[in-house]
């Protein structure tokens, strides 16, 4: 084969029993790209005799068809007949076929009359499926004689059962023996008036606001859109929600503390809704009611007492049960931490102090005396 100006030598190489390989092909063939004489392609084909599966050559060369869908309509034929009770989709995962190129097959399929799928709806109202996979393209009428399933019936009303007759044989109607009743409905009272129902009370009005309070809250409001231009409200917006911030006011909140708890903490995907936005800030961050301070009920003081400390009589309010003023008790306790320390004991040789531990009267070495 020549490309350009080189030229290729084709050749067939053969085996031969007891011999190295050799070319068959004696006589270079060269051959142009004009087209003539083109090389053909060699295959090697071996029919099997087991584990094979007939396939039909308009699946194979089906040029509506992608590779998945013919893998996939092969791979069911190949099946064993206990091995077909799954479903397509649990099939195809077995192959490596799923999500988007599943679906893709599976219309193939379905389209060409490969496939072909009935729903219905069982006695116990489960919805059930069936799948018909064929090696031909079959249309809707021959897909359905093959499952060999006639038509739904059109239901049909139920004729209402037939009753039994009531024991016993009919008999004529009695009459007689009975005695009519006086009539007295001109000589009876009336039914005495029924009392009049309870009124509802009205409800109790609701507590207004302040109306410096709710004008305002209304001026923080409207404030809002200076910060953020997504938190812009209209006029009777701003008065309606003023009626949920006043309370943020008479707790005890500043208009600046109003505003920061609004405009803090903004979010990621931003703000669809102003109104339905700070409707939802100002209920739940609504803080804690105010407590109200106790008042302070003071106690009676006790009686004045006279000092029984050193100095001149003196008079002076306890708290508990001293007998001494303050001042008088801090001049003792000064006294007694100003005083001189008492005198330490005289130091006692090492020997003295073993002797005095052992109760031993010390003795003078020779080399002492």
């Amino acid at each position: 084969m020549r490309y350009g100006d080189e030229v290729i030598t084709l050749c067939v190489f053969t085996r031969t029993w007891g011999g190295p390989r050799r070319c068959s092909n004696t006589i270079p063939r060269a051959y142009t790209t004009s087209g003539r004489d083109p090389p053909e392609m060699l295959r090697h084909a071996i029919a099997p005799s087991v584990r094979y599966t007939k396939a039909s050559n308009d699946v194979i060369r089906h040029p509506r068809l992608n590779s998945d869908a013919k893998i996939l309509l092969l791979y069911v034929q190949s099946l064993p007949g206990d091995a077909t009770f799954k479903p397509l989709g649990e099939l195809a995962q077995k192959l490596g076929i799923k999500g988007r190129a599943y679906q893709k097959a599976k219309r193939q399929l379905v389209e060409h009359g490969y496939v072909h799928e009935w729903r219905s709806q069982a006695d116990g109202g489960r919805w059930i499926t069936e799948q018909l996979v064929a090696n031909t393209s079959l249309s809707s009428e021959q897909a359905a004689h093959v499952r060999g399933t006639p038509p739904a019936p059109s239901p049909v009303a139920v004729s209402p059962s037939r009753h039994l007759p009531t024991v016993g044989v009919p008999a004529a109607r009695t009459a007689g023996g009975y005695e009519p009743v006086e009539d007295h409905s001109d000589k009876t009272t009336p039914h005495p008036p029924s009392e009049p129902s309870a009124a509802p009370e009205p409800d109790s009005p609701a507590p207004t606001a302040d109306p410096t309070l709710l004008a305002r809250a209304e001026r923080v409001l409207l404030s809002l859109r200076h910060s953020r231009r997504e938190l812009h409200l209209g006029v009777k917006e701003a008065a309606t929600l003023a009626v949920e911030a006043v309370k943020w006011l008479e707790r005890g909140l500043s208009e600046s503390d109003l505003r920061q708890a609004l405009l803090a903490e903004r979010p990621r995907e931003g703000v669809r809704s102003a109104v339905g936005f700070l409707r939802y800030r100002l209920a739940q961050k609504l803080p804690e009611p105010r407590t109200a301070h106790r008042s302070y009920d003071p106690t009676r003081p006790r009686e004045l007492i006279e000092c029984q400390g050193p100095g001149d009589a003196h008079t002076f309010r306890p708290l508990l049960d001293e007998t001494e003023c303050t001042p008088c008790r801090l001049i003792a306790a000064n006294a007694m931490y100003s005083a001189p320390p008492a005198p330490e004991p005289d130091h006692l040789p090492w020997r003295e102090r073993f002797a005095r531990i052992n109760t031993t009267p010390t003795t003078a070495l020779p080399g002492e005396a």
